[in-house]
């Protein structure tokens, strides 16, 4: 299959790369440091389509292919990893739960403010005693006439402070198989009940903003329910397997950056007469990030090729999300030594790419859920 990216797609590329480098570059660092979430940059980022990326123009949106959101997350990515993160949270989970599952008044309500960024998406299913095992959790929903009644708490939820609103998954038959009796429901920002208990400071992706919330006897009507009840955790696997090509996309651009990143410092820094450039070694490492993520780029596009299609691509997304995001780290690795001690200051982005790095390993399922996931398409056949 040829990924030969045709005109339109280049010129997307293009015109988002500009973008970045002039909106988001100058000002990463900055970010990052001050652990702030940039609200000032919401206008910009909606202005380019960029917040309604999946939704139909009907609504307000974009209407990217998948492709397309790919490129778009990638080519953030390569300035602010958290900048890449808000672009496909945004668009792959809150938003994409209630595109893909939502009626058509919720589509009418919350569509519009996202595409325009009014409204920024959360969505909430991890929490502080279900990881990787996210059908284990704990936060309940109860029927109480025409509406619902949540509790629990939520964690590492992007957006979680700034969204407008969040997609919730709640447990809402204890009887059942723990897959299915779970039901999402979206819950405004400001309903009683529903807030920010803590914002999380993080090791990278700092000026993402990640927060744990809390629930308190939330009250919500049936119209909320997003989706048929205690299918909300079957509709999400659905939604996670299209956030994998986007965590794959996010690392696609972080490992590309600081491949560019290396072979100009090389090029400059002189050590024994030489640019280190010339040191096989030094080549050996380029050389080797180059391979991989070229490798991921071609696992990224297939994925989303493949999405685009409307062919099953559960095990090729998690094929692009674990070879990327591993063969990002270890790129920022490799590039951090080619820089010496100057890529661990904070004067040189490797450092901070390299932090960002390390949660695409994490977010979106860990690498050893990826893993559980292919040997099983592989086991099955």
């Amino acid at each position: 299959m040829d990924f030969e990216l045709s005109e339109h797609h280049q010129i997307l590329q293009s015109s988002l790369r500009e973008f970045f480098a002039r909106e988001v570059a100058p000002h990463a660092r900055r970010w990052d440091e001050e652990e702030r979430f940039p609200t000032e940059l919401v206008p910009k980022l909606a202005e380019m389509g960029l917040l309604g990326v999946r939704i139909p123009e009907a609504y307000g949106g974009s209407a990217m292919d998948t492709l397309s959101y790919a490129i778009a997350v990638e080519e953030a990515a390569r300035v602010d990893g958290s900048l890449a993160l808000t672009i496909a949270s945004h668009n792959g989970l809150g938003t994409g739960h209630i595109l893909a599952f939502g009626t058509e008044e919720q589509k009418q309500r919350y569509l519009p403010k996202a595409a325009s960024g009014e409204w920024l998406a959360a969505w909430a299913l991890t929490e502080p005693g279900s990881g990787s095992d996210s059908a284990g959790l704990a936060t309940t929903a109860v029927r109480d006439g025409d509406h619902w009644v949540l509790n629990g708490t939520k964690m590492f939820i992007t957006q979680g402070s700034v969204g407008g609103f969040c997609v919730v998954l709640a447990r809402t038959n204890k009887e059942a198989p723990k897959q299915r009796g779970i039901t999402a429901f979206v819950v405004d920002h400001g309903t009683p009940g529903f807030r920010a208990s803590k914002h999380l400071l993080k090791l990278g992706m700092r000026s993402s903003d990640t927060a744990e919330l809390t629930l308190e006897n939330v009250r919500v009507h049936d119209s909320a329910r997003v989706g048929e009840v205690d299918r909300g955790f079957i509709d999400t696997m659905k939604i996670l397997d299209r956030g994998r090509v986007s965590i794959a996309a996010l690392s696609l651009g972080l490992g590309s950056a600081v491949i560019d990143m290396a072979v100009g410092y090389a090029k400059d820094r002189k050590q024994f007469g030489k640019s280190i450039s010339e040191f096989q070694a030094v080549q050996w490492m380029l050389a080797d990030s180059k391979v991989e993520m070229d490798a991921a780029r071609w696992l990224v596009w297939r994925a989303a090729s493949l999405a685009d299609q409307g062919r099953p691509y559960s095990r090729e997304a998690s094929m692009a999300k674990l070879f990327a995001s591993e063969a990002a780290s270890r790129a920022c690795n490799r590039a951090l030594q080619i820089h010496g001690g100057y890529g661990y200051t904070r004067e040189f982005a490797v450092e901070r790419h390299l932090r960002d790095a390390k949660l695409c390993e994490i977010g979106e399922g860990t690498s050893e859920v990826q893993r559980l996931v292919i040997a099983k398409h592989a086991l099955a056949g």
